[in-house]
C-alpha cells in the first residue's frame, strides 16, 4: 500500500511548488482541473487588449478594458463623517453605513479592510432589459484620452461610449466587473461572497466570477425557491432565483451547520430525567408501507409496564409494523426514548419521545436548494416596520440572509454594498440577538433620490418613490438607515430579557462625496512653491463646503479619508496633541496628521521639542500640503532631518 504522501510525491513536477504558490496568489488563472491558463494570463499583461472590443460581447464584453481600469483606480471622493450620528446614537457602534457610490466606497476600503470581510452578500440590480438597470458610470475622459489609454481607434471609442445609459449585457458586465474585483480584495482567506441574480445575467455573472475569483473557488449555485413570479414570454412561471457562491480560497472555506429557533408548538410533555420538553410520535408506522405484509419482520410484540403484549395494530384493527427493528426498539424503550401510554379504552399505545433541543435551537445542514423561505416574507417584515407602507418591491427576507451568513462563525464582518433597505444589517442584528454573536455589518447605499425637480423648481416624486417621498424620505439611503434603527428597536423589545449586553443596534455613518467644482479648480491652480496661502483649502472639505449634512469640519473629512487610505479602522485611537496653540492628530501613537492651516515656526519648535524629549513617539508625519507655504514646509523638513532622520514626512495634495 502506497501512502497518500507517496502518491502525491509521484505526481510532483519541477514546477509544482511554484504553481502551488501561484495558485494561492492568482487562483483566477487556473481552471477547475488545476491547469494554468497561460493565454488568459498573457491577456491580462497586455497594455492595450483591444481584441476584447473588436470581438464584441461574450466574456470579452465591450467596456471590459475600461472596467478593468476602474478596478485599479484610486478614489476621487472624500469621506465625510456624520457627526450627529457618530457622536450620538452611533458613538459606541462598530457597524458602518456608507452613503455614496459603492465603487468609490470599495476603493476607499481597499487598505483598511483588505482580507478582513468574512461574508459579502449583494443583490445587484437585475438587467431585465427594462428600466431597472442602465449603465450609470460616466466616461470622464475625452475621446483622445480613451484612444491613448486603450489603443483604440474612433470606431472602438464609439462602441465603448455606446454602453452608457444602456441596459445591454456589456453595460451590466462593465458595471459589475470593477465592483466584484475590489470586493474580492476585501474577503478574508476563509471568506465567501453570495450574489443574488436572475436568469437574464446568470450565465454572464458566472463567467466573470470565474475569471475574477477563479473557477476553483466556485462553491455552488444556490437555488432559492421563494419567488412566486408571473408568466414570462417563454410561457413559464418563474418560481426561483439563483445565488452564486464563491470563496476567496475554497481550500479554507467550510460549510458548517446552521441553527434555527425551534418551534415548540406541540412539545407538551417534560422529561424530568433529561430536563427537556418533548412531543409524542407513534412508534408504529402509518401511511404507505404501514401494513404487516409490507415489512413482516417489523411485526412483533413488546412488553408494556404491566406485562401486556403490545402489537403495532392499525386503527382498523389490522396488523401493522413498528418503525424500528426489535433489538433497537427494546434498547430505546429501556433508554427512555419511548413510552407507553393508555388510550381512552385502556389499551397501551407506544410512543416515541421527540425531544426539543436544550438551547431552543435546531441544527440543520446547508443545502443548495432553499425551499422553506417565502419571498413575500421580506415585504411583510419591512411593511411591519414602516406602518404598512411599501417603500421597496420584493426586498429579500432576513431569514434568507441569516441562512447565508450563518455559514461563518459568529464574530465575522458582513458586508452588503447594494444595501437597498438594509435587510442584511437587520439579519446580522437578529442573528446576534439569537445566538449572542458579535458580527458587524458594513452597508453601502447610493443616495438615489425619491424625487426629481421639474422646470419650475418644484420637487416631484419619482415613479417608484411616491410613498417614500410623502413619508419624508428624500433618498433611498435615508430609508435604509431608518430601517436599521426600527429593526434594532424591535429586536430589543422582542428580546428584552435575553439580549446580549454588548448587542450593537446602531452604526456609524459616513458620506462619500465628490469635492466641489471650485475646490477642484483651486487644487488645479495651487502652486506648491507659493509663499502665501491664497485660500483655506481645508474648509472646502467641511460638510458645509461640500454641501452635505453631517456637521463635519474640513479637518475631520481629510483625516477620515486619509485614515482609510493608510489602512486604519474607523475606530482608530486618535489623540489631539497641542503644539504651542496648534492642534494635530496623533493616530495609534505612531502617526501624526497635520492638516489645518496656520502652522508656524513656533509650532515646528514645539513639535521638535516633544519628539526630542520623547513626549510623543512618531514614525510618520503626514501633512496637508495646501495648508503650508514653502518657507514653513522647508523649516519643518530641515528640523525633522536634523532631529531624527528616521521620521518619514509625507506631503499630500
Amino acid at each position: 500500500m502506497i501512502s497518500d504522501n507517496e502518491k502525491f510525491n509521484m505526481q510532483v513536477k519541477p514546477n509544482s511548488a511554484f504553481l502551488n504558490e501561484l495558485k494561492s496568489k492568482l487562483p483566477e488563472f487556473f481552471d477547475r482541473e488545476g491547469n494554468f491558463d497561460l493565454d488568459k494570463f498573457k491577456g491580462q499583461l497586455k497594455e492595450h487588449n483591444i481584441n476584447e472590443l473588436s470581438d464584441g460581447y461574450q466574456l470579452n464584453f465591450i467596456g471590459k478594458d475600461y472596467a478593468r481600469r476602474q478596478a485599479g483606480e484610486m478614489p476621487s471622493t472624500v469621506i465625510v463623517t456624520d457627526e450627529e450620528q457618530n457622536n450620538g446614537e452611533g458613538k459606541a457602534s462598530k457597524n458602518l453605513f456608507f452613503t455614496g457610490d459603492n465603487l468609490e466606497v470599495l476603493r476607499h476600503l481597499q487598505a483598511s479592510y483588505a482580507n478582513k470581510i468574512d461574508v459579502i452578500y449583494i443583490d445587484p440590480p437585475y438587467n431585465t432589459g427594462n428600466d431597472d438597470f442602465v449603465y450609470p458610470d460616466n466616461f470622464e475622459y475625452s475621446d483622445e484620452k480613451l484612444k491613448e489609454m486603450f489603443g483604440m481607434d474612433d470606431e472602438q471609442v464609439e462602441r465603448l461610449k455606446s454602453i452608457q445609459g444602456k441596459s445591454s449585457h456589456s453595460s451590466w458586465l462593465s458595471f459589475m466587473y470593477p465592483r466584484l474585483v475590489l470586493a474580492k480584495n476585501l474577503l478574508s482567506q476563509s471568506g465567501v461572497i453570495f450574489v443574488s441574480i436572475d436568469n437574464n445575467e446568470l450565465t454572464n455573472l458566472k463567467m466573470i466570477m470565474d475569471s475574477i475569483y477563479g473557477e476553483v473557488n466556485y462553491i455552488d449555485t444556490l437555488i432559492w425557491k421563494g419567488k412566486g413570479g408571473g408568466q414570462d414570454s417563454s410561457g413559464f412561471v418563474k418560481t426561483y432565483e439563483s445565488i452564486l457562491c464563491y470563496a476567496h480560497d475554497s481550500s479554507m472555506f467550510e460549510v458548517a451547520s446552521y441553527y434555527e429557533r425551534e418551534n415548540l408548538d406541540g412539545y407538551n410533555f417534560y422529561d424530568e430525567k433529561r430536563k427537556l420538553k418533548y412531543k409524542r410520535q407513534l412508534a408504529r408506522k402509518w401511511g404507505a408501507n404501514a401494513r404487516r405484509e409490507d415489512r413482516p419482520n417489523l411485526f412483533f410484540a413488546v412488553k408494556a409496564p404491566d406485562g401486556t403484549d403490545v402489537y403495532p395494530h392499525l386503527p382498523d384493527g389490522t396488523d401493522g409494523n413498528w418503525r424500528h427493528s426489535k433489538d433497537r426498539l427494546q434498547f430505546e424503550i429501556q433508554n427512555g426514548d419511548f413510552e407507553f401510554v393508555k388510550d381512552k379504552e385502556g389499551n397501551w399505545i407506544l410512543y416515541q419521545k421527540i425531544f426539543a433541543s436544550a438551547n431552543g435551537k435546531k441544527e440543520k445542514k446547508f443545502t443548495n436548494m432553499i425551499e422553506d423561505i417565502p419571498s413575500g416574507s421580506g415585504s411583510k417584515e419591512l411593511k411591519n416596520l414602516f406602518e404598512r407602507i411599501e417603500y421597496f418591491s420584493y426586498p429579500k427576507p432576513t431569514s434568507l440572509i441569516k441562512r447565508l451568513i450563518s455559514m461563518v462563525d459568529d464574530e465575522g464582518i458582513i458586508m452588503d454594498f447594494f444595501a437597498g433597505s438594509s435587510t442584511t444589517a437587520d439579519a446580522v442584528m437578529q442573528l446576534n440577538a439569537e445566538d449572542g454573536g458579535n458580527r458587524k455589518f458594513i452597508m453601502v447605499q447610493l443616495p438615489e433620490k425619491t424625487y426629481t425637480v421639474n422646470s419650475d423648481g418644484k420637487e416631484v416624486p419619482t415613479k417608484g418613490g411616491k410613498a417614500a417621498y410623502e413619508a419624508g424620505f428624500k433618498s433611498i439611503d435615508e430609508i435604509s438607515r431608518e430601517r436599521i434603527r426600527r429593526a434594532a428597536a424591535k429586536i430589543k423589545s422582542d428580546n428584552d430579557l435575553t439580549l446580549p449586553k454588548d448587542f450593537d443596534g446602531s452604526f456609524k455613518h459616513y458620506r462619500v462625496v465628490n469635492p466641489t467644482k471650485q475646490t477642484l479648480e483651486d487644487i488645479e491652480d495651487f502652486d506648491p512653491d507659493n509663499t502665501t496661502l491664497f485660500t483655506d483649502m481645508v474648509d472646502s472639505f467641511s460638510s458645509k463646503g461640500l454641501d452635505v449634512a453631517g456637521d463635519a469640519t474640513g479637518e475631520q473629512t481629510i483625516l477620515t479619508t486619509w485614515l482609510a487610505k493608510d489602512g486604519y479602522s474607523f475606530d482608530a485611537d486618535i489623540k489631539k496633541i497641542d503644539f504651542d496653540g496648534y492642534e494635530a492628530s496623533l493616530v495609534e501613537d505612531s502617526r501624526l496628521y497635520i492638516i489645518n492651516n496656520g502652522w508656524s515656526s513656533e509650532n515646528t519648535k514645539a513639535l521638535l521639542n516633544k519628539i526630542g524629549t520623547h513626549q510623543i513617539m512618531v514614525q510618520t508625519i503626514v501633512l496637508f500640503g495646501y495648508s503650508f507655504n514653502i518657507a514653513d514646509l522647508r523649516e519643518l523638513e530641515i528640523g525633522l532631518k536634523q532631529l531624527d532622520g528616521n521620521i518619514n514626512l509625507l506631503k499630500r495634495y
